[in-house]
């Protein structure tokens, strides 16, 4: 199957090698440390938080949501995508 005209001329195996970076085992760290110390919260009203249907629409890639209705919070996120183009063979 011939490749879609947006994508140009693919690459030959060998000159593809020839260009790939890295090595055969990546090794990744997340590193998240926060706290939340000696806050105060009085007379707090929260909210509520709602995704509807169409929330992710016209979204594409890798999404992600994080909500929060709490008061004094700490909220981290981190997230490592390792993407490996491989040959999917015969």
């Amino acid at each position: 199957m011939p490749a879609p005209a947006a994508f140009g001329t693919p690459l030959d195996a060998t000159r593809l090698h020839q260009l790939r970076g890295g090595d055969s085992q990546v090794n990744n760290d997340i590193l998240v440390d926060g706290s939340v110390n000696d806050n105060t919260a009085d007379r707090i009203v929260s909210g509520s938080n709602t995704i509807n249907g169409g929330s992710f629409a016209n979204a594409s890639g890798i999404n992600t949501v994080i909500q929060n209705t709490g008061t004094n919070v700490l909220i981290q996120n981190a997230m490592i995508v390792n993407v490996q183009f491989a040959d999917p063979g015969p």
